[in-house]
């Protein structure tokens, strides 16, 4: 049986294949979307939770390209709080605890209601290539689905194992196959491929839990939406529980150690270090009496509690044993146990920027594939490749973030040019220009290139445009206040009475000076909407450091420009130390600014290397 041709047909239903699928909808293409079960489109496997320090960046980022996920997060959430309150706001996270079921609701709402983007159940066992180049699907039945390009979003399920003690189940997460002959069918591809690994937390009964014991966090009164698109919290917030580890919990870790599928060797793929299970914090962090444990219930009408923090892949009974020695959870039902999860990833360095294979063209890989983890991370993947899927099945070219106006940017250049050696995380120190790309200001990046590619709705762009005039008529009000130090000091201001006059926005940057001290001075500046006021005092803050990483910017896309060519040999380039010929090598970076990010190369390398590209391309051209 065949299928219609389709431009893109997309494999996986999580986070990074709805992305994707509904970015290449958007954009007017004709999109498959295969996945198991319909039922399970958008499912959060693990933290039922969106955003975070340097993820909720991200997922404004989706958002101000029209994605999915900032507006489900936000129909879904439960509990609003940002991270690093007290912290500048270019490090801040907007973050919410989901309902687990209204999310995945919400993202199954949208292709109910994507007239033209098919689903298909079934099972992807290999792919269809013709002239090299990617062309389709083989679902298990059989069944063909052709089209101009594909993108695999098979997360944790190539070659997928769970782990719980000595116990190993084939599976791409609890009930859910693996995906067995597709992983054989990448390796038969000859790409570089290895294991990784991560885990899960036993799930909790929440009528069992002593609530009255454990220390409770309520959400922020002032809640902030990871979709630009959101005005008011649509569900009831909730509270979250807090206990810890303690002494007695950790030597029945320490004591069944060898019992955990981590320590006892049957797990070969690597975890993520900055998620470690509670097997690595007992025995990494041995000094260390107790470990924080949030108690996140997954839903706002559901007995399900995520444990935050113990995740782990030692026998059920030895699980039981230690969460019951936790402060409010003596008497506690495990309704699902913990477990690991080893699968196979594709080392990213195989792939373009635009997420393309180099040596298959129009095959992209998104998501935990590239050696990502987090929801987030793979949604971020999956718009980048169904942009550059839909584009590939067009006319070609591509559609490629810098590090210097994205978060997406930072991520996918760290992916491309250094590869993985544990599951990537995103974290705002990864991002050099980080005071530029804070997630208030991720509309005013990215809207406006979305809007380029057909990515935005005209709705969006309608809300962008008059939150943009909004910004620039507060601005301009700023501009044009004169105040002499005088009326500063009659409007409570404490200014240096030196008789210089000052603008709105000179007084915004005089310490404890915030925006509604100036209405005094200017009734018509209590008109601003309070979004727009605090945006525009970050912006007046960060005015003078953005100036100078402006030169920067200028700098690295001069440096982005200037491509270097895949045969040039880094052997040949005298000057050059053997240790940065081997790292270059190794890496093989794309552009110079790709090279400049090497651990250990010098101006001087760089200069070499330029000139080295110089050369090879004339001798090419000769």
């Amino acid at each position: 049986m065949k299928h219609n041709l389709f431009d893109v047909v997309v494999v996986g239903g999580g986070h990074a294949g709805v992305e994707a699928a509904h970015a290449s909808y958007r954009m007017g293409a004709r999109v498959a979307l295969v996945t198991h079960r319909f039922d399970r489109i958008g499912e959060m496997s693990c933290n039922p939770a969106i955003g975070g320090i340097g993820k909720g960046h991200l997922v404004r980022e989706i958002d101000a390209m029209g994605g999915l996920m900032g507006r489900g997060a936000d129909h879904a959430a439960i509990q609003y709080r940002l991270l690093n309150r007290r912290k500048g706001p270019a490090v801040q996270g907007p973050r919410t605890q989901a309902d687990r079921v209204l999310y995945r609701q919400a993202m199954q709402a949208e292709f109910d209601k994507a007239t033209g983007l098919k689903v298909i159940e079934g099972a992807v066992t290999d792919l269809v290539v013709e002239g090299g180049k990617a062309a389709g699907v083989v679902l298990q039945d059989g069944s063909v689905v052709k089209s101009s390009t594909v993108i695999l979003t098979a997360g944790t399920f190539l070659n997928g194992v769970m782990h719980i003690g000595s116990s190993q189940t084939p599976g791409g997460r609890n009930d859910d196959p693996a995906s067995t002959r597709l992983a054989s069918r990448m390796k038969a591809l000859g790409l570089p491929m290895g294991r990784l690994k991560t885990g899960t937390p036993p799930r909790l009964s929440s009528r069992s839990i002593d609530w009255s014991s454990v220390e409770m966090q309520r959400a922020d009164e002032d809640p902030h939406f990871l979709s630009f698109m959101t005005t008011q919290a649509e569900q009831r917030q909730i509270e979250c529980g807090i206990t810890h580890t303690n002494a007695e919990t950790h030597n029945i870790i320490s004591e069944n150690i060898n019992q955990s599928a981590m320590y006892s060797g049957n797990v070969s793929g690597v975890g993520p270090r900055y998620c470690p299970s509670i097997e690595d914090k007992v025995e990494r962090f041995a000094d260390k009496s107790s470990h924080q444990v949030f108690l996140e219930p997954e839903g706002i009408d559901c007995d399900v509690v995520y444990p935050n923090g113990i995740s782990n892949s030692l026998p059920v009974s030895i699980q039981e044993r230690f969460v019951r020695t936790l402060n409010g959870l003596g008497d506690v039902q495990i309704l699902k146990p913990g477990y690991a999860i080893e699968y196979d990833y594709v080392d990213p360095r195989a792939l373009t920027q635009s997420l393309e294979l180099q040596s298959m063209e129009n095959l992209f890989l998104a998501g935990q594939i590239n050696g990502t983890t987090g929801y987030e991370e793979a949604a971020a993947q999956g718009l980048i490749a169904g942009v550059n899927a839909t584009l590939r099945s067009r006319s070609g070219g591509a559609f490629v973030l810098s590090r210097s106006e994205s978060y997406i940017g930072v991520m996918i250049d760290d992916l491309t040019s250094h590869g993985v050696s544990e599951p990537y995380r995103m974290f705002t120190s990864r991002a050099e220009f980080r005071l530029a790309l804070r997630a208030d200001n991720a509309d005013q990046r990215l809207t406006p290139l979305a809007r380029d590619i057909g990515l935005v709705s005209e709705a969006r762009w309608c809300a962008f445009r008059a939150k943009a005039m909004d910004l620039e008529k507060a601005h301009a009000a700023l501009v044009d206040m004169s105040v002499s130090p005088n009326e500063a000091k009659k409007a409570g201001l404490s200014v240096n009475q030196d008789g210089v006059r000052r603008s709105g926005g000179e007084l915004l940057n005089i310490a404890g000076v915030r925006f509604e001290n100036l209405f005094e001075l200017d009734p018509q500046l209590s008109l601003v909407e309070e979004s727009i006021r605090r945006q525009v005092e970050r912006e007046v803050l960060y005015a003078p450091y953005l100036e100078r990483q402006a030169r920067e910017v200028a700098l690295l896309r001069k440096e982005e420009d200037v491509t270097i060519p895949f045969g040039l040999d880094y052997n040949t380039i005298k000057g050059l130390s053997t240790e940065l010929k081997e790292k270059l090598s190794k890496a093989s970076p794309k552009t110079l600014s790709q090279a400049r990010r090497i651990e250990g190369i010098t101006p001087t390398a760089l200069t070499l290397i330029l000139t080295a590209v110089s050369y090879y391309v004339t001798e090419k051209s000769a």
